[in-house]
């Protein structure tokens, strides 16, 4: 401060002719010692600063640069307030004396701790750590900075697992606990937020009973001291301090020491006997070592000496300039860039209060100016404590903190860290390990929010995140792979001829058609032997006609369904199987017919001859030709994509379109196959040695126990399964058919033609 003051009255831009003058106090960090200065101040009991011509207006207090603590800084400005003297802080920081409500005559060349909480927030919060645990002085600074750094610590998602404060004048066992707290406590990170007497008596009850250290965050009260770097447990820690400075002069000045300057002193007699171990004057009367004036301040090491580390020096520096400043503007006057000051102008420290507000200047390349709140541009360095070659700790500069950049930009770190312990690498302190992705985080049930256990997604949803809130569904078409970090599209699932399941119902209906034309061709090669003849070639052929269309159209039924196999697979069914039915129908009438036309006076023959048989199968044909035409003009069957029968597949299959249409398909075959069954049924005991009414009624009833059969299976059966029961039905029947009516006629002509003769087909007395 005095060194400030001699610079700006030598000066000859800043107050010329003006000299200022200053008294300090030392409040000893006491609130009663504090308290009553200010009164001193305010109510003017002092007559004067200096003696003689130097002081243009004496015993008058324009202003007060103090205090270095917010308790007292608070007290003070409630004081002076009212009378509206400014009150410059070099180092009080509680942001409750940004309100200028309360303190409206407050400034300070310190950023406010509100920026600093937010700072540390982000420091925690870059390091990832989640689960901290936090302690403060119980001081209107550590109260106030620690309720502003875990306001901004829960925006950023971070978690305290305790807040402990003390004070140094608390009992030791106070102390002893919030001690072993940390001792016991799972939270590798520690924030203080504490004076630096305070910690310093933590500390050295924590050094009592040595522990793994903790990974320490300090504030610019303590972590810059050179003081605090004697606790090598420390070692590592890291934390904001205010920027390190240069002010010229300062050196040659403070080494500048007369004995006369010093005896003049109390505070400089006291520091130089200390640091030279002897007495100055009349108190070295009765000691052996007295002060000879060879002692040389520039020989001695110690923080006096020391300016490579001027932090709160400058904020002192920058306090007294901005209100010389303030003065300036209150009492000169700029013309033709001369600058003049009447020293005689009388002036209110109302008027340096207002010209305060404005101060905007530049001393040494620092910036110098107050917001709305009395509060600086808040800048900030990071500093590590790190072991230097020598073996002792010392405070490296790591990186920078500006509030004025834009958001996301303040923070800059330019240097490698070291860690607690000189571990190089950034330690973890996390309540629970982050959760993979694939997993969600669940809060353990009265535990913060931090403290989570990883669960895995549900079925059908993903997490493509570390320490995800939420799983999310995949798309309709995609599901989730092993590990539920990805969505895979679903694979596609039809009744595929590369399959063994289509295979083998492809093989039986290649099969079944091969075997019925081996049929149609025993047939036509004994087409005149008497037992084709004797049961109706002609339809006998057709038969095996609509037989191989049969086995044919389940092979439609396979493969990936497109627009025209979905309407070709359903239609070609119901036809075929319709012919099919038309002709066992007409073979069964015909059986009857001929049995009744046997009969005396009955020639009835006539009504049921070939053009008749014709008739009969092209009109129930016709029939069935007339629904599905129906069907595929008013809602046919159209390929769709099954997405609700398997969660994890998509199943290709062919929709009905119209189930009216389908039933009414299967419907009319069932009509005619009861019909046909009913009337097989009624032919069954006809007297004949080879009485095809038995065959018919034994191949009807496996035809129509196939088919009630189904209706169940494929109403039960998912995805595939369903086209694969409807091939086997179709094959079942087809093959019921054929093996029913037409393997006994084969077995006769091939391995029994003996039997193949009218005799032996008219013979009624075998039965």
């Amino acid at each position: 401060m005095i060194f400030a003051i001699e610079e700006i009255n030598n000066s000859t831009e800043l107050l010329p002719g003006i000299k200022l003058g200053c008294q300090i106090y030392d409040s000893c960090a006491s609130m009663p010692v504090a308290v009553h200065v200010t009164f001193q101040l305010s109510s003017g009991l002092d007559p004067v600063f200096y003696t003689g011509d130097n002081c243009s207006q004496s015993g008058t207090v324009m202003a007060i640069v103090g205090e270095s603590g917010s308790t007292r800084s608070i007290s003070m400005s409630h004081i002076i307030g009212p009378f509206n003297i400014p009150q410059v802080s070099y180092f009080a920081t509680c942001a409750c004396l940004s309100d200028k409500q309360q303190y409206p005559s407050f400034f300070r060349t310190i950023p406010s701790d509100q920026f600093q909480a937010d700072a540390l927030a982000k420091l925690v919060k870059h390091f990832g750590w989640t689960w901290i645990g936090a302690i403060r002085s119980d001081s209107d600074y550590g109260n106030n900075g620690m309720a502003s750094f875990l306001d901004a610590a829960h925006k950023e998602g971070i978690c305290v697992e305790y807040s402990e404060s003390f004070y140094r004048t608390h009992p030791r066992s106070r102390i002893q606990r919030v001690a072993d707290i940390i001792r016991r406590s799972t939270a590798v990170v520690v924030v203080a937020f504490t004076a630096l007497g305070d910690l310093r008596i933590l500390l050295e009850e924590l050094s009592l009973k040595p522990s793994p250290p903790p990974q320490w965050i300090g504030t610019e009260s303590w972590v810059t001291d050179s003081d605090m770097l004697r606790f090598s447990f420390c070692a590592g820690a890291i934390g904001f301090g205010i920027e390190k400075s240069v002010i010229p002069g300062l050196r040659d000045f403070l080494l500048d020491l007369s004995p006369s300057k010093v005896a003049a002193s109390p505070v400089l007699t006291e520091f130089w006997e200390e640091e030279f171990n002897c007495r100055l004057g009349q108190r070295s009367a009765t000691e052996i070592n007295v002060c000879d004036g060879t002692e040389d301040i520039e020989t001695i090491q110690s923080p006096y000496t020391d300016t490579s580390q001027l932090r709160i020096t400058n904020m002192v520096y920058k306090a007294v300039y901005a209100i010389a400043h303030a003065i300036h503007n209150a009492m000169c006057q700029e013309t033709q860039s001369i600058t003049q000051c009447d020293k005689f102008t009388s002036i209110k420290s109302k008027q340096v209060l207002t010209q305060l507000k404005k101060v905007k200047f530049s001393q040494n390349g620092y910036d110098v100016s107050f917001d709305a709140n009395g509060d600086p541009v808040a800048t900030y360095e990071l500093v590590n404590w790190q072991q230097s070659e020598s073996g002792s700790i010392e405070v490296v500069t790591v990186g920078h903190y500006d509030a004025s950049l834009p958001v996301g930009q303040e923070f800059h770190i330019n240097r490698n860290l070291t860690w607690m312990e000189g571990g190089t690498q950034v330690p973890l302190s996390v309540c629970s390990d982050s959760c993979p992705a694939g997993t969600r985080k669940v809060v353990q049930k009265g535990k913060p929010i931090c403290c989570y256990d990883c669960i895995l997604c549900p079925e059908g949803e993903i997490s493509n995140a570390t320490d995800s809130p939420e799983c999310f569904p995949c798309s309709k078409e995609f599901w989730p792979n092993a590990k539920r970090d990805t969505c895979l599209p679903k694979p596609v699932e039809f009744l595929s001829f590369n399959e063994s399941l289509g295979i083998i119902l492809a093989a039986f209906s290649v099969g079944g058609a091969c075997l019925t034309i081996m049929t149609a061709a025993v047939f036509h090669r004994h087409r005149t032997s008497p037992i084709v003849r004797a049961n109706n070639s002609e339809l006998s052929f057709l038969l095996l006609f609509s037989l191989t269309l049969c086995f044919l159209c389940s092979l439609t039924f396979i493969g990936a369904p497109s627009e025209w196999s979905c309407m070709l697979r359903h239609t070609t069914f119901g036809i075929t199987f319709v012919l099919c039915m038309s002709c066992v129908l007409g073979k069964t009438i015909v059986v009857l017919m001929a049995f009744k036309a046997t009969l005396p006076g009955r020639n009835v023959m006539k009504w049921f001859g070939p053009p008749q048989q014709r008739l009969t199968v092209v009109s129930f044909t016709s029939i069935q030709v007339v629904i599905c035409t129906l069907w595929l003009v008013l809602s046919p069957p159209f390929p769709i994509k099954n997405l609700t029968t398997y969660k994890e597949r998509i199943i290709l299959e062919c929709a009905l379109g119209s189930a009216i249409g389908f039933w009414a398909v299967l419907g009319y075959i069932g009509l005619l196959a009861v019909f046909c069954f009913v009337l097989a049924v009624l032919a069954r005991k006809l007297p004949d040695n080879f009485n095809e009414a038995k065959l018919i009624t034994f191949s009807m009833l496996i035809f129509c126990a196939v088919w009630v059969t189904f209706i169940p299976a494929y109403v039960s059966s998912p995805g595939k399964f369903t086209v694969a029961v409807e091939i086997f039905a179709i094959l079942a029947s087809s093959f019921g058919l054929i093996l029913c009516i037409f393997a006994p006629k084969c077995f006769i002509i091939l391995f029994k033609p003996e039997k193949n003769t009218k005799k032996h087909l008219m013979n009624k007395s075998q039965f």
